[in-house]
């Protein structure tokens, strides 16, 4: 007999395990997460780790100095009772439930999501999502500038929060560590635990430093468009601008369309994209960027007279972007993408209606 195994990988609605003993196994972990809160948490509010809370005496008539480490001190262990606790309620809600069960308690979010969706939908045009949020920046030359959607910027942001909030904590240990030692104390646990926090700190700011000169140093990327939304078979003025010091090796310019399509795999929800249809619209080689200024340019944006236009459900998703792809001499490549979205012409919006009717019709009469 084999023995029962505690882990199950999910293949598509199949399982390797039992799904009661990966339940099991994970509630454990949520389980040792919340214990190691309530253990840190605990050595804190004692004092064993150096900081504790404040305490008044007969000849203190104030509250003490260390009351603002240990609230600095505190947020590791809250984050670790926060993530375990609510791992175990989830666990805990769902079990010995069916998956329809489980869905059918989640049904008014998906009510709410739909419900919310049909506000972001163009006027006249159901399906297609609105471009309000594309045309409320004007542009230097232009008529409109294009949003970016670079996922540089959210890293640099990521990195940055994590190098704060996690050297934050560093201080907090160090100035515990500290005090220990102008007592004349040496608590190895706390150096210990100094030393493996103080490595992880240095290397999230050499990480966010590395990153903002990476970001500094290409340049800002600035793409301008004469109208939008877009219709297909229309041609549009688009300017592009590149900031930075330096030359580029080479600098291209693609009108992509990308496809999603969110599912569920087992008990998880998914979503794949892919980029299903690329045109290359310009590439320029041995770009030359001043100091002080940027590479300016002009070009003719087509789009194709048979385009889809763009798509927005629930599950599924058709969306258009310009995706700017930049080669600096010294630098790692680097991309970036602006949105675009793109109307049905007449025809296309008659040809849908059309559609619409033969199927509503071939529904009344099965």
């Amino acid at each position: 007999m084999k023995l029962p195994r505690l882990f199950g990988k999910k293949r598509g609605h199949r399982r390797t395990g039992s799904e009661a003993w990966g339940s099991f196994a994970e509630g454990l972990f949520y389980l040792a997460l919340v214990a190691a809160g309530l253990l840190f948490g605990g050595t804190v509010l004692t004092g064993a780790a150096g900081v504790g809370w404040p305490r008044l005496d007969a000849n203190d008539s104030g509250v003490g100095r260390n009351w603002w480490l240990a609230i600095l001190v505190l947020l590791i262990p809250g984050a670790l009772l926060a993530f375990g606790g609510s791992g175990l309620v989830r666990i805990l809600s769902g079990w010995g439930k069916s998956q329809e069960r489980r869905a059918a308690g989640s049904g008014s979010v998906s009510l709410r999501d739909a419900m919310g969706h049909a506000a972001d939908e163009a006027p006249g045009h159901p399906g297609v999502p609105t471009c309000d949020d594309l045309v409320n920046s004007p542009g230097t030359i232009l008529r409109y500038r294009l949003p970016i959607e670079s996922p540089e910027s959210w890293t640099l942001l990521g990195l940055g929060l994590f190098a704060a909030l996690w050297n934050a904590v560093v201080v907090v240990l160090a100035v515990g560590a500290g005090a220990d030692l102008l007592r004349g104390r040496t608590d190895w646990l706390l150096l210990a635990l100094l030393a493996g926090f103080v490595a992880i700190g240095i290397g999230g700011v050499v990480l966010f430093i590395r990153m903002l000169v990476l970001t500094t140093a290409v340049g800002p990327t600035q793409v301008e468009i004469s109208d939008h939304p877009l219709v297909p078979g229309g041609s549009y003025d688009m300017l592009i601008g590149q900031g930075g010091t330096g030359s580029l090796r080479s600098l291209e310019l693609y009108l992509e369309l990308e496809e999603f399509a969110t599912f569920r795999q087992g008990t998880d929800t998914r979503t794949d994209r892919a980029v299903v249809w690329r045109e290359s619209v310009k590439t320029w080689t041995d770009v030359p960027i001043a100091a002080g200024g940027r590479f300016e340019t002009h070009v003719t944006l087509s789009i194709p007279p048979s385009a889809m236009h763009s798509f927005a459900s629930e599950h599924n998703a058709v969306k258009w972007r310009v995706v700017v792809i930049g080669r600096p001499d010294r630098w790692p490549p680097f991309v970036r993408v602006f949105p675009l979205v793109i109307f049905p012409t007449d025809a296309t919006a008659v040809a849908d209606a059309a559609l619409d009717q033969e199927t509503l019709a071939a529904g009344g009469t099965a």
